[in-house]
């Protein structure tokens, strides 16, 4: 009697079934709850009802507007890629390089020692910024990189800003100053007892200095770049014969690419970055963001935007638009590579990704009625930077690589009335991944790791947008981007301890969101795989893998807070 009774109340579900199973345990025990069992049976068939109208009537049509919402987005994004891979390959095929668009002459050698001093007076007044924070192992590379330039000491201004609150490296970087200054280099050091607007204040400040006035331009380093001794030679040419050009953009090398899997991986991110973005931006609109290191500014423009400003954590694309609204052109120049570091660490790494994606969001808040308002660059200008610099770069693809690739197609699974293309499952993923992998060729065949590893850390970016957009509580959070001058020293041995091995307790290395979306994955592709659903499983096995190795902490290199 119960069975059937249980039957009749399940109505052929397997979750009214159990339903009904367990609500006649509590109330069906003896004749005298007889009454109740009537109870439970419209109580049961309302949440069923219930349970029907909000999955036809809210659930399923809110999952289609994602859909198409991320659809949308994927077009927005993949259009954006296309276009600016037929820029970057069209000035690859007409050979239009920097020098051949913009007037570049080399500066003249010395004829003989009576022509000496006008040489030397040929040369313009040049200020390298090395701004430093407690950067214990890489302090001294971007120090002695600048001194070792091939240019006149005369015309040379060496301004070390440093805001290190560690005293020990503190002394270290006065040691270094020091030896420098005895081999006749002119070099200054700026201490501050605060870190007031973090990098963008110790470069306003050091701005102020009485010996910086007589400087014509500004070249800026972080601590673990190493410009080659010929890099202003390469580069102040296109400044001195081109008075509209404000900024001059050298490519980043790097010198740990082949440390660990984590940092191939970047490597094929920024390779695209500087190869298709930055050289894209150049050719077309004479604009990009400025990456804050490995660039030189006329300190004319740098006044003209208003200087640097602190309002956001990517202070160097802040003054690189405003420079832009003011009409100065910006130069991209690949064939000048300037050595750095990669984070090594996915903790490193994780923090540098917060700030890169929501200072970006952040500042399009703070600047989109400013570049509509502008007055001194045309609508197609305009144009180009809210749609495709800010909203198609820095908030479109980080939004629907999360929301998309690791929220809806896995839901989908449980709704086989929501239908998703082929094209936005398969044909665009596969094509934004051919478009940003072939500016590495070299590392071509990891392309399917590079995919899963993004889509692991859009997740992380998707939060930082939008903490970006609302001015979350991290908004102005700056975390300086930890770099251990691993391809400095021998077989990456550092105080004793081999990176390349943990040397952590399994616990102490736990993301433990990362392993929460990781189970919500493998039930998707399970129940997928089980039911047949829609195939999917095929590559959500393998985004829930990533998310397990990056929960438990098997990515790149783990350095204990003890060394």
């Amino acid at each position: 009697m119960e069975a059937s009774n249980a039957a009749a109340i399940g109505g052929g579900g397997g979750g009214g079934h159990l339903l009904a199973s367990i609500l006649f345990r509590i109330f069906g025990r003896g004749k005298r709850y007889y009454g109740e069992k009537e109870v439970v049976m419209k109580v049961v068939q309302w949440i069923r009802s219930a349970c029907f109208v909000v999955r036809e009537w809210a659930v399923v049509p809110g999952l289609r507007f994602l859909v198409l919402a991320c659809l949308t987005m994927s077009v927005i994004m993949v259009l954006d890629k296309i276009f600016m891979a037929t820029v970057s390959l069209f000035v690859r095929l007409a050979r239009r390089s920097p020098s051949k668009v913009y007037r570049w002459e080399p500066f003249a050698d010395q004829i003989d020692e009576e022509m000496q001093q006008e040489s030397i007076d040929n040369y313009p007044m040049v200020l390298i910024q090395i701004p430093l924070f407690n950067e214990r192992q890489v302090y001294h590379v971007a120090i002695r990189a600048a001194c070792n330039f091939s240019w006149p000491s005369e015309r040379l201004v060496i301004q070390v800003l440093d805001d290190s609150t560690d005293l020990v490296v503190r002394e270290l970087v006065k040691e270094e100053c020091e030896k420098w200054i005895r081999k006749g280099i002119n070099i200054n050091i700026e201490t501050r007892d605060n870190r007031k607007g973090y990098k963008a204040g110790a470069l306003k400040d050091g701005l102020t200095c009485s010996y910086v006035q007589k400087c014509e331009y500004l070249a800026i380093f972080d601590a673990d770049h190493q410009p080659a001794p010929d890099y202003l030679k390469q580069a102040i040419p296109f400044l001195i014969h081109n008075p509209k050009i404000g900024l001059v953009q050298a490519r980043w090398k790097f010198a740990n690419a082949d440390e660990c899997l984590m940092t191939r991986i970047q490597e094929m991110s920024m390779d695209y970055h500087f190869k298709v973005e930055q050289e894209a931006g150049s050719s077309t609109f004479a604009f990009f963001g400025f990456n804050g290191t490995a660039g030189i500014w006329r300190i004319i423009a740098v006044k003209e935007a208003g200087g640097w400003n602190e309002r956001t954590t990517v202070e160097d694309m802040d003054l690189a638009v405003r420079a832009s609204l003011k009409g100065w052109k910006f130069v991209y120049v690949g064939d000048i590579k300037v050595k750095s570091e990669l984070p090594c660490t996915f903790k490193a790494y994780r923090y540098q990704q917060h700030r890169w994606a929501c200072g970006p969001a952040n500042l399009f808040r703070h600047m989109f009625l400013e570049i509509i308002k502008a007055k001194d660059v045309t609508i197609w200008k305009k144009f180009y930077l809210i749609y495709s610099f800010f909203f198609a770069r820095k908030i479109v693809a980080h939004n629907v690589t999360f929301i998309f690739y690791c929220l809806v197609i896995p839901i989908s699974i449980f709704f086989p009335q929501v239908e998703i293309p082929r094209w936005g499952v398969a044909y665009i993923p596969a094509l934004i991944t051919i478009l940003s992998s072939v500016a590495t060729p070299s590392s071509i065949h990891l392309a399917l790791f590079w995919i899963l590893f993004e889509q692991v850390m859009s997740f992380h970016r998707f939060k930082a947008v939008h903490v970006g957009l609302f001015e979350g509580e991290r908004v102005n959070e700056w975390v300086v981007t930890e770099k251990f001058g691993s391809k400095n020293k021998p077989n990456n041995v550092k105080n004793g301890v081999d990176h390349k091995k943990p040397q952590s307790k399994l616990w102490e290395r736990v993301n433990v969101t990362e392993l929460l979306l990781g189970l919500f994955l493998l039930m998707c592709a399970s129940y997928d795989l089980a039911y047949r659903v829609k195939n999917y499983f095929v590559y959500i096995f393998p985004q829930s893998l990533s998310f397990f190795a990056i929960g438990f902490g098997y990515v790149g290199k783990f350095i204990p807070s003890n060394v």
